[in-house]
């Protein structure tokens, strides 16, 4: 045992930090294009993995035909739209529920990412194009800034869109779709356009990803669903820890990128505490798990006979004081 802990170094994990900070910042753009299909329209989406990986694949690509990087994370924006649309379309025309078309589509872009870069995986060619994203050390300050103003604007579009009326329509048909047909609204429009709004999130997110580690893999989107849940559940159960009743929506948005940070920061974490790189799947599993009871548990401690018992005692003994104070 002691050797073990010998063996560890907190420099290392020092070192580690910044990268872990400018993962957690990339995958807060994909965490903020699930909270819109997941919280905001109530959809379980499972296009995420597929359209994480065409994210990348189409920057990948697109750079190595030449294409300026910074023109290539909008493609990888509209490509996502594209996928968002699919699943929109699959689900309010053809009636296919909202997870199976989400799967549908998702297993679809698995072949069109492997015809997109004729194998499996494809390298940024670094030497010939100048990125933007990079986890070189040298320009690694550069990174964070960058990714960190991104998350900032997105943020910014995400409130400013989600309160015109388009927006709000769209959080009206997550709310109640029954109320919203009842007062003219084209639920299955809005849908659609929910749809595409976070999927493009989630392929952008895709291409600042492979422009970041220099390279594209058809199975770099696995388990992208459970990792934007996770930045979800950990942001929303951090911030009403720290925020409570002034919690409000800008700071939801805030704290899913912030969620998405503490993420990776525990995965450095774990990879510096020498774990199995191939148990991280069952080290998120676990965090999600963690993260999703706590809401539940502490209603439920609230809400039991001696939470109330506690809650009595404490209104007895303000009342006491109150009463001693007015005397």
């Amino acid at each position: 045992m002691a050797a073990y802990f010998s063996s560890l170094n907190p420099v290392a994990l020092w070192n580690a930090a910044p990268g872990g900070i400018a993962q957690g910042l990339i995958w807060g753009i994909m965490a903020l294009g699930v909270y819109t299909t997941f919280r905001i329209l109530n959809f379980a989406d499972m296009t995420v993995d597929g359209s994480f990986s065409l994210g990348g694949a189409v920057a990948v690509m697109l750079m190595l035909n030449g294409v300026n990087p910074s023109v290539v994370i909008f493609v990888s924006f509209g490509a996502g739209l594209l996928a968002g649309l699919v699943t929109g379309i699959l689900h309010t025309k053809l009636g296919i529920p909202d997870i199976l078309a989400g799967i549908l589509t998702q297993i679809s872009l698995y072949s069109i990412n492997l015809n997109l870069m004729g194998k499996a995986n494809q390298a940024v060619p670094i030497n010939s194009v100048r990125v933007f994203f990079t986890s070189n050390i040298r320009y690694l300050g550069q990174t964070l800034a960058l990714t960190f103003v991104v998350d900032i604007i997105i943020v910014s579009i995400i409130y400013w869109f989600l309160g015109t009326e388009l927006g709000s329509s769209i959080r009206a048909t997550g709310i109640n779709p029954n109320m919203s047909r009842a007062q003219g609204i084209d639920t299955n429009k809005m849908k659609i356009i929910a749809l595409m709004l976070g999927n493009g999130l989630v392929a952008l997110s895709g291409g600042i990803l492979a422009e970041y580690q220099g390279f594209a893999d058809v199975k770099m989107g696995q388990g992208s669903i459970v990792i934007g849940l996770a930045a979800v559940i950990i942001g929303e159960v951090l911030a009403e820890a720290l925020v409570g009743k002034r919690l409000n929506f800008v700071m939801r948005l805030s704290f899913t990128v912030i969620g998405a940070i503490i993420y990776y920061m525990v995965y450095v974490f774990v990879l510096w505490l020498k774990f199995p790189a191939d148990d991280m799947k069952l080290l998120t599993a676990i965090v999600v798990a963690a993260f999703l009871a706590v809401p539940y548990l502490k209603e439920k401690r609230i809400n039991s006979f001696s939470g109330l018992q506690k809650r009595n005692q404490k209104l007895q003994s303000e009342s006491l004081k109150s009463s001693k104070e007015a005397e």
